[in-house]
């Protein structure tokens, strides 16, 4: 029988995720290894969310939901940018997803066509990328070349050589952890309201900034799609749980695509993260941690040859030029994994052009993990 492989499959590794699956090979041998590739947080989720979760289990009724998700959990999502932002978030606007990634799936499907072009930075998060493509999109990076962050100008300049149809943009930034300001998301959001070109803000990382507070592009429009997750501040990666923001008319194409491709996001994970509002001490002590993880890091990594390609202004992630070190960081990664048995990102992930110069190192885990991992890139060095 013939084997048919689609065009869709042939889309770039997430090297991260290679980087994970050799990390743990090697601790499945035993080796001492410390993880610094992947952003996931090393604290479980809150105890309020696991207590919800044990006493829905115990009760066993564990089903479908509405596709849009629970009418209790969509409310919470309301009253979280009521509270955190002062803004008035319909629940009927909002979609609960199976993770960003479901989110990601469904903001793609539903706003763009086979051909469209959809602009996203480069550094940047490679998903964004590789779902694009599969979905026959026409991906364009924009090189950031030495700016931080995605500016109005990156994104008329794109349009001007060939209209867009989308822009996607992250702020904080993955791998960079840069925090586009204020006034400089509202021209963005502006620009691309002059232009036509709708857009999706990645808030995943939003309550993880560390030197001005969070905000969101739903201040200064309804019409932008709005992607947001539990996994990252709330510490519920596993949990496959997130959520959309959506315009009016965007409400029913997802709903109807979310019917077909995921049914609904899973009801325990939905119960639990009805609770993660009520977390917010226990989270932002795990934030303390990340900002003394920061502190440390800011210090160290330039020291041992690390440049610091961007500001470390929220996430968990510092994304550094290797070039006064190697000219390829995917070999330098294997290398430090293997030998120094601390594992990080090589840059081709978030930037298929200049990602041989840059490596992404995430401090999402302990104080001591991270001041060992140091010690060991910098005896691994010496």
């Amino acid at each position: 029988m013939a084997v048919s492989l689609s065009r869709r499959g042939d889309v770039e590794p997430f090297h991260a995720m290679d980087v994970l699956a050799e990390a743990n090979r090697l601790k499945a041998l035993g080796k001492p290894v410390i993880s610094m590739a992947v952003g996931q947080p090393s604290d479980p989720a809150p105890t309020l969310v696991r207590e919800a979760a044990a006493s829905a289990l115990v009760d066993g009724r564990i089903g479908y939901t509405d596709a849009l998700g629970t009418a209790e959990l969509r409310s919470a999502i309301a009253s979280h940018y009521q509270e955190h932002y002062g803004l008035e978030v319909p629940a009927a606007r909002i979609a609960v997803t199976t993770g960003s990634s479901a989110a990601f799936n469904l903001a793609f499907l539903a706003m763009f066509d086979t051909g469209d072009r959809v602009a996203i930075a480069a550094p940047g998060y490679p998903a964004y990328r590789n779902i694009m493509k599969a979905l026959g999109l026409d991906v364009v990076e924009i090189e950031l070349e030495g700016a931080a962050y995605l500016h109005a100008e990156h994104l008329r300049a794109a349009h001007a050589e060939k209209p867009l149809k989308g822009a996607l943009f992250a702020s904080p930034a993955n791998p960079t952890g840069a925090v586009i300001p204020a006034d400089d998301l509202e021209v963005l959001v502006r620009t691309a309201e002059e232009l036509g070109i709708a857009l999706i803000s990645d808030e995943i990382y939003h309550r993880l900034a560390y030197s001005a507070p969070d905000t969101t592009a739903l201040a200064f429009s309804g019409d932008v799609t709005v992607i947001n997750s539990f996994s990252k501040y709330y510490c519920m990666t596993g949990w496959r749980i997130g959520w959309m923001v959506l315009p009016e008319k965007l409400v029913r194409p997802v709903e109807r695509i979310q019917q077909s491709l995921y049914i609904s996001a899973p009801e325990l994970s939905q119960i639990a993260a009805a609770q993660a509002f009520r977390a917010t001490d226990e989270l932002e002590a795990v934030k303390a941690r990340y900002a003394w993880n920061r502190d440390l890091l800011m210090q160290r990594l330039p020291e041992l040859g690390f440049a610091l390609a961007a500001p470390m202004d929220g996430a968990f992630y510092a994304y550094c030029d290797v070039s006064r070190l190697t000219n390829d960081s995917m070999e330098f990664a294997r290398a430090m994994l293997a030998e120094a048995h601390v594992a990080a990102t090589p840059g081709h992930d978030f930037d298929p052009l200049a990602g041989q110069r840059f490596m992404r190192f995430s401090y999402a885990g302990s104080h001591d993990d991270m001041t060992e991992a140091l010690d060991r890139i910098g005896r691994w060095l010496a």
